[in-house]
């Protein structure tokens, strides 16, 4: 027998623990109340005897002062129940040693880990990261309703970001960049006009956006075409300056030559500005800000072909690299980079696709951009295109009381995620059972982004003034409270979910891409867009449907439930969790099907979505990586895509990647060894020595299995 504690984890069985427990309650009554050896034996005989194959520790304590009491020991099972409640005292009153112990001494994995953009070896990042292990713990034990607390711990659901719930601050947010470049902001008590210039602008851009990471926990998203208008003042001063300076002198077209020479110099300049700014900039919780450029060529943007040489300047950048410190080019984690496709660029004759096929070179060797379809997304957002924030959720249109559309300026309260496998597992094939767990579950979910949402309410503007004050969200006095941005669907909250195609094997015997999965699979996916489209009709909070919440959420939940369940065919014992409404990862499915099955879940998913095929060597497949961008943009929303080969995510290597001396994969281009941060196909590798893994034993690397 197994015994589920009530943090979640499962461990062994031990007949000596209740033993011992009574035994101290044995001590504190007298001998007329204190109960003999051999009931106690019998007590637990009984327990023994239901034959569980697991059990919650609640349930066992609560049979044992069912049965003290049944045989007339009052004071005993009251002595037994004050016992019982110390304990809980003593373990609600610290629950964080452990964890801040084991991030000081960098054996935390799961925590130090959880965060790209966060290196946990520093000192300044271990203070942040310490500082929400006390979060997590005051969320849990204080600020969260039991029912909620326990459902996150067993799995029920995910409470995203507990590590800043005690803090008033939301997830992520589409910046207001062009009212700050307009009209000026604040940032450390000191006015900051609207730029002169070009490299000014990126200059400014690069510090909001260091100060509003600061002041939140998700990531944020930049639209760059608010920089074409700073390009065209630098353009125009230079014009000036040399007319004044060589008019008499030189020729219209010598001095036309003398400005795009200047001009391009400050360009690269400026973007280099970004891109090395982001990289290298800490944020005061100890972060490289977690920040996504929008690549959007607006037709009917007056600055349109300012920025066209701006997003060509950042993927010629993105594509070179940046040199770590052994001076290899290698690929930067941020900015992370959106680039749209629309008429004019989507490689069918139009006037900039050879930004495009530059876009494509990029993904091929430094795995971004990703591509959003401007077509498709008008379909999806009443005719909308705007970048998803940081975290890939999307906002909802909304309507300023102009009734003009706006997305910029607007953020995301939170997130809540379920687990839709494990209420496949309790229903066991059984319809009626899994549609009724389904809407219990549903019914805790929204109680859990509630309470986020009430969190957030009557917060006050100074807690953030570049957000709430001078911009970046808003633009209110200080004392004032941020409540009607929260209302009325200005900004999201967000309801994410694991585990699509499980919970439909599950349920139906099959894939949710095969017949008879996919109805089910369908019914699934609308009907919770219809709980948070009624809860958004109920209460006029911007209730959305999030796919793709988090890829550690995938493992977190598979391996809760294989804890508690064992290990069930393709479900729990694949380790992982397929996220959202993805494709399995070992189903025989081509790129272009994969696309037309995930898109019709797109549409459905509209809080947050993404879709990603695998491509075999990129570098060498530009032909077969073109088509595949024609395709996004007639087919799904937003996709990236990922390579089949072994590649480096750090420097781009993609030649073939093996094992060192160390026995540890090592990229031979830059001595790149973390496993995250790189592919390695499945392949027979050559024998390198003693202590080297026999034949058929595997390895778990980056969510594949190697056979070495």
């Amino acid at each position: 027998m197994y015994v589920v504690k009530r943090d979640g984890r499962t461990v062994d069985y031990d007949r000596n623990k209740i033993l011992l427990a009574i035994r101290k309650a044995n001590r504190v009554v007298g001998k007329d109340e204190a109960v003999e050896e051999e009931k106690i034996e019998q007590i637990i005989a009984e327990i023994e005897a239901l034959g569980r194959h697991r059990m919650q520790v609640e349930e066992i304590q609560d049979i044992i002062e069912q049965k003290l009491m049944a045989d007339g020991k009052f004071v005993l099972a009251k002595a037994y129940i004050i016992y019982r409640y110390t304990r809980e005292l003593v373990r609600k009153a610290n629950t964080t040693d452990d964890s801040i112990m084991s991030l000081i001494h960098q054996s935390n994995k799961d925590v130090m880990e959880e965060n790209s953009n966060k290196n946990a070896y520093i000192a300044s990042t271990q203070r942040d990261l310490i500082a929400g292990e006390v979060s997590k713990d005051l969320t849990r034990r204080v600020l969260l309703p039991e029912e909620i607390s326990k459902a996150h711990e067993e799995g029920v659901l995910h409470f995203h970001d507990a590590d800043y719930f005690i803090q008033p601050i939301f997830n992520c947010c589409l910046i207001n960049i062009g009212d700050m470049l307009d009209n000026g902001t604040v940032m450390n008590g000191k006015l900051i006009e609207s730029p002169k210039s070009f490299q000014v602008a990126c200059t400014v851009m690069t510090q909001i956006i260091a100060a509003v990471a600061s002041s939140q926990y998700g990531g944020q998203s930049v639209d760059v075409r608010h920089l074409g208008k700073y390009l065209r003042i630098s353009r125009e001063k230079y014009q000036r300056r040399y007319e004044e300076k060589f008019g008499a002198s030189m020729s219209a077209e010598e001095i036309s030559y003398l400005v795009d020479e200047r001009l391009r110099d400050e360009l690269r300049s400026g973007v280099q500005t970004i891109q090395y700014q982001i990289n290298t900039l800490m944020t005061t919780n100890g972060q490289s800000p977690f920040v996504t450029l929008f690549l959007n060529l607006d037709k009917d943007d007056p600055y349109i072909k300012e920025n066209a040489i701006i997003i060509e300047e950042i993927l010629r950048q993105r594509l070179e690299g940046i040199k770590n410190e052994k001076g290899i080019y290698v690929t930067p984690a941020f900015p992370k980079l959106i680039y749209v496709l629309d008429e004019h660029n989507c490689l069918r004759g139009g006037e900039y696709d050879s930004i495009t096929k530059l876009a494509v070179r990029c993904s091929a060797k430094r795995m971004y951009p990703d591509y959003i379809s401007a077509k498709k997304m008008r379909e999806n957002y009443e005719g909308n295109v705007f970048s998803c924030m940081g975290c890939r959720s999307f906002l909802t249109p909304w309507k300023d009381e102009n009734g003009e559309y706006k997305f910029e300026g607007r953020f995301n309260q939170g997130v809540v995620s379920l687990n839709l496998p494990q209420i496949g597992i309790l229903a066991k094939g059984d319809m009626e059972h899994f549609w009724q767990l389904l809407e219990e579950r549903l019914a805790l979910c929204f109680e859990a982004l509630m309470c986020r949402h009430r969190a957030l309410e009557g917060t006050l503007s100074d807690v953030s003034p570049v957000h709430w004050q001078y911009g970046a969200i808003a633009r209110l006095k200080k004392g004032e409270k941020i409540d009607r941005f929260l209302h009325g669907g200005y900004s999201t909250i967000s309801l994410g979910y694991i585990g699509l195609y499980e919970v439909t094997k599950l349920m139906t015997g099959v894939s949710h891409t095969e017949e008879g999965g996919k109805d089910f699979a369908m019914k699934l996916m609308n009907r919770l867009r219809r709980a948070t489209d009624t809860w958004k009709e109920t209460t006029g909070i911007g209730f959305g449907l999030y796919g793709t919440p988090a890829e550690s959420l995938c493992y977190r939940f598979a391996n809760i439930d294989k804890k508690r369940f064992g290990e069930i065919k393709d479900v729990t014992d694949k380790g992982y969790y397929t996220n959202s409404y993805h494709v399995d990862v070992r189903e025989k499915i081509d790129a272009f099907s994969k696309f037309d099955f995930e898109a019709k879940f797109q549409v459905i998913s509209s809080g947050g979505a993404i879709s990603y095929v695998e491509i075999p060597n990129m570098r060498h497949n530009l032909e077969a990586l073109e088509e595949m961008v024609r395709y996004i943009y007639d087919h799904i929303q937003y996709a990236e895509f990922n390579t089949k080969s072994d590649y480096c995510h750090v420097c781009g290597f993609d030649g073939e990647i093996k094992i060192n001396e160390k026995l540890e994969w090592e990229c031979p281009q830059c001595g790149n060894k973390d496993h995250s941060k790189m592919n390695v196909t499945r392949r027979t590798c050559g024998y390198l020595g003693e202590n080297f893994w026999n034949v058929g034993k595997t390895k778990e690397i980056n969510a594949r299995v190697l056979h070495i």
